[in-house]
């Protein structure tokens, strides 16, 4: 493998390989090396695992990640990929390769899983897919039809417009891009930023990938390969925005329970009753017991919501006391009332693309790299999915790219407003939405913001037009823009929906004479939300009353009631940010339900009036990045911030209960497309995820002034990176075996060396998957003096194989006659035991034959390097997988055996019923 790794004057990987699929292990090896607590907690994420470590502040992610049943949803999307698009997955397999090869020194340097007892498990090869899923299975804000149902609920379906703005719960992004009619060089410049939460150490990676193939700098998402958002091959560029398009439903389900409860059914449109799947997992806690969790899926989709319940499952939805749910058949218990009437009382299943179609989009992520003209991004994103985006390219030619991408199923007007009922007719997916719309570039200008544009037909909800009004507006000042001063537009904080407020204050009379000088000192305010700014304080803190009482009026209160939800939805329910959100129609509208709102801003500024602000924005408004683990020291010394929702620099407090920011840049760029060296960026943090790394943190200052990081493409100006190597795995140690193994690759076979392999085999044989081998409790100790006892013994040997310089399997020998298996068969002159556990990144995911192969391989050692007559092998009874796979490989089954258990000072493994088996060097062909 010829793999070059070097970094900027920032830590900024930058990989050279031989060919994509060698460049895809060196990403994934960089990214484990310098983000490997990130890339665990993301994988525990999308499997729903994360409260074992987190504790119970995870859980109700972990409930929904289950329920949602993320993970299955990716393991099928990659095996729908290996079926259409084998390059792909072997790509996306390599990326896997690099990522488990690095995390055991990743994990070395990031103190996080030492604090709490986390060891790093491999990566499945689907593994890129489910996080790619889990941190956009929310993006097009399916629970914010459970809030239009409340709104309606108890105020009408009049009330839903009034709130209807980019809510709480969603991501938007900045994207612009000017032709070269408007600038310096004449070649187009893209720039933009994306709005998310900000996580330390953030969602986008800076990385420069290399191969002969193409050579394309870019923003990837940590634990995905390529570049998937924001990328710069050389000769073309492009960025994209949230679509805000509505691509998921819910439905409300009538579900009964048959046979002995074991079993559901699911009421479906044609009036029938149908099989729902149904199983029960356990969700570990860490410092708590574990918790059961229901996993449902009707012909809809995976049931959300289990309904008539406490998000913890105090009751049974599906008890004999609800009609609905007697399993007699009669839907309506003969009660005559019509469940669907409010939906936080039935289950709620979700139907979304990736679920249907058992795609992701990944088959977009290569043509992207290898693209070099706009034609090549628009095709590439042809097979975009998920999440729905607005696309903005331009290449060094004049091309130019202004679409939708994703997939939008094709539904009536309920499904994409409400929740609907899965046993009404009327309600399936017809379909999809195509061709997805484009839009235009009008006077050398085209910007997205999340406003109503070429995705206005696929979405609900939009975003205020401020943002998108006051870019083209700033764009359209000059013909004669650069890269360079792209930075002062990311900074922008003039805030237009600050009016609607100001008018209101405006025509105040009778104020006492503190709050009269609060106004007037408002009204004079040039509404930029600058962190130095003492007004803009003064207004955050009238705003932030004015919400609150709002929030407070009886005529809204009802909606602060919580329904029985689960927590992961409670940011899309909650009373105060939807009012603070949609703040600016509540003011304008003609009439708000009997509230006098001249009133409400009255009394507002007359409370900040009598406790004004005693400093500036920036005071209060600071940071306030999500981690996994919270860390109080880092909040204390988190910067303070200009800008606000609804500025350019969007860095998004929740008027009405805090000033501090969770949301906002997680990145900046600008591509010149022409000249890609005069190419920026930024991020909130740094490259890094070690905390005593100088490349932690030593973009945040950058980012918070609004300066942006030269793009480095000088291969000259970069410094090798000695700390880390994509060299074969133990490439100095003798190999007592090598063998070609056709369609598979080389495969070296190596003594284990205990403390040399210790991270290998403790991974390895600690996983889930390993369980059969009785070591799932053992920490790192007790392995490697089980290796050590085992390294000392002339009987008992452990040997590593190495496939194409990465560990593919652990392979153990020994004497019969010297082990607990001689005690249950009649051992024969020339015997040899064998134990064989493929790596944990191998289960399923290997090319056609891949263990097959490697059994050959090891068969070839003991049987002719070593010259034994027999093989003798004792899988666990219950393991069935790796019984057939002996079976096909020509062993003959013996008789099943009870092994007695081992308790020595060194070592314990338990009795275990085993499955004889052997091979001969006949049957072997020998």
């Amino acid at each position: 493998m010829t793999v070059e790794i070097y970094r900027d004057a920032w830590g900024v990987p930058h990989l050279r390989a031989g060919d994509a699929r060698e460049l895809a292990h060196a990403q994934g090896l960089a990214t484990a090396h310098d983000r490997a607590w990130q890339l665990e907690v993301e994988r525990h994420r999308a499997r729903g695992t994360s409260a074992a470590f987190l504790g119970a502040d995870a859980l109700g992610w972990d409930r929904f990640a289950r329920q949602a049943r993320l993970d299955d949803t990716a393991r099928r999307c990659f095996t729908a990929l290996e079926r259409r698009d084998p390059e792909t997955a072997a790509w996306v397999r390599a990326y896997v390769d690099g990522v488990n090869q690095g995390l055991p020194e990743g994990a070395r340097r990031a103190p996080e899983f030492a604090s709490v007892g986390l060891a790093p498990d491999h990566w499945e090869p689907w593994t890129p897919l489910g996080v790619w899923l889990a941190t956009h299975i929310l993006f097009a804000g399916f629970p914010a039809k459970l809030w239009r149902e409340e709104v309606v609920r108890h105020l009408g379906p009049d009330a839903v417009g009034l709130f209807a703005t980019d809510g709480p719960g969603t991501s938007g992004s900045n994207g612009w891009l000017v032709t070269g009619e408007r600038t310096a060089t004449g070649g187009p410049v893209i720039a933009g930023d994306p709005h998310r939460y900000i996580e330390a150490l953030g969602v986008y990676q800076q990385i420069r990938l290399s191969c002969p193939e193409f050579d394309v700098i870019g923003l990837a998402v940590p634990g995905v390969p390529g570049i998937a958002h924001f990328g710069h091959t050389g000769t073309v560029a492009w960025s994209i925005t949230n679509a805000m398009a509505d691509c998921q439903d819910l439905y409300r389900e009538r579900l009964r329970r048959t046979g002995h409860g074991d079993r559901v059914e699911a009421l479906g449109p044609d009036g029938a009753w149908h099989p729902a799947s149904r199983h029960t997992e356990f969700i570990e806690v860490a410092g708590g017991d574990p918790v059961e969790v229901e996993v449902i899926e009707t012909d809809r989709g995976p049931v959300v919501i289990n309904g008539d319940t406490d998000p913890y499952g105090d009751t049974d939805p599906y008890s004999d006391t609800d009609p609905y749910s007697d399993g007699d058949g009669d839907t309506d218990g003969g009660s005559g009332r019509d469940r669907g009437g409010d939906a936080s009382t039935a289950p709620l299943s979700l139907r979304h693309p990736p679920r249907v179609t058992e795609d992701l989009g990944f088959s977009s992520l290569l043509p992207l790299l290898r693209a070099r003209r706009v034609a090549d991004v628009d095709r590439a994103f042809d097979d975009w999915a998920e999440p729905v985006n607005v696309v903005q390219a331009a290449d060094a030619e004049g091309g130019l790219l202004h679409r939708v991408a994703g997939r939008v199923p094709v539904r009536s007007e309920d499904n994409r407003t409400r929740i609907v009922n899965a046993w009404e007719p009327g309600h399936e997916w017809r379909g999809w939405y195509a061709p997805m719309p484009r839009g235009t570039v009008d006077d050398g200008i085209a910007v997205m913001a999340n406003q109503r544009g070429p995705a206005t037909p696929l979405g609900v909800e939009f975003a205020p037009p401020h943002r998108a009004t006051r870019l083209r507006a700033l764009l359209g000042t000059r013909r004669d823009w650069s890269a360079a001063d792209m930075a002062a537009l990311h900074m922008d904080t003039h805030l237009a929906s600050a009016a609607p407020l100001l008018d209101r204050l405006a025509a105040l009379d009778g104020l006492t004479p503190e709050a009269a000088s609060l106004r007037d000192r408002l009204l004079h305010w040039d509404r930029h939300m600058a962190a130095d700014s003492t007004e803009a304080a003064a207004y955050a803190a009238g705003r932030g009353a004015v919400v609150r009482r709002l929030a407070a009026h009886p005529a809204l209160a009802r909606l602060a009631e919580p329904p029985l939800y689960p927590e992961v939805f409670r940011p899309w329910l909650a009373l105060v940010p939807r009012i603070a959100f949609a703040l600016e129609s509540l003011l304008r509208a003609e009439e708000l339900y009997g509230i006098d709102r001249a009133e409400v801003v009255r009394a507002a500024v007359e409370e900040v009036a009598g406790d004004p602000p005693r400093g500036t924005w920036g005071d209060t408004h600071r940071l306030a990045s999500w981690r996994a683990l919270p860390d109080p020291s880092y909040d204390e010394r988190e910067p303070g911030l200009s800008g606000d929702h609804d500025c350019v620099l969007c860095t998004s407090a929740v008027p009405g209960l805090t000033d501090r920011a969770a949301r906002g840049p997680a990145a900046r760029y600008v591509w010149d497309v022409a000249r890609r060296e005069n190419s920026l960026w930024v991020v909130p943090f740094g490259a890094s995820g070690v905390p005593d790394s100088p490349h932690h943190r030593d973009q945040l200052p950058l980012w918070v002034r609004g300066d942006l990081v030269p793009v480095v493409t000088d291969w000259t100006q970069l410094m090798e990176d000695t700390t880390m190597t994509s060299e074969p795995y133990a490439a100095s140690r003798e190999a007592v075996h090598e063998q070609v193994v056709d369609g598979l690759g080389t495969v070296r076979v190596l003594r284990v060396d205990p403390d040399a392999d210790l991270d290998v085999l403790h991974a390895w044989v600690t996983a889930e998957r390993a369980r059969f081998w009785g070591m799932g409790g053992f920490g790192r100790e007790q392995v490697l003096e089980t290796y050590r006892h085992l390294d000392s013994l002339d009987t008992h040997h452990a040997y590593l194989a190495v496939l194409d310089g990465r560990p593919a399997a652990l392979f153990q020998t020994y004497e019969p006659e010297a082990d607990r298996v001689g005690e249950c068969y009649e051992v024969e002159p020339g015997d040899i035991g064998v134990h064989l556990l493929i790596a944990p990144a191998g289960e399923g995911d290997e090319r056609p034959g891949h263990s097959s192969a490697l059994l050959t391989a090891f068969t070839e050692y003991v049987l002719g390097v070593l010259d034994r007559r027999r093989v003798v092998v004792e899988p666990d009874t219950r393991n069935a997988k790796a019984i057939t796979r002996l079976t096909r490989q020509g062993f003959v089954l013996g008789p099943p055996v009870v092994l007695p258990e081992i308790d020595l000072p060194e070592v314990y493994l338990p009795a275990k019923k085993a499955q004889l088996a052997f091979l001969t060097r006949e049957a072997a062909g020998f």
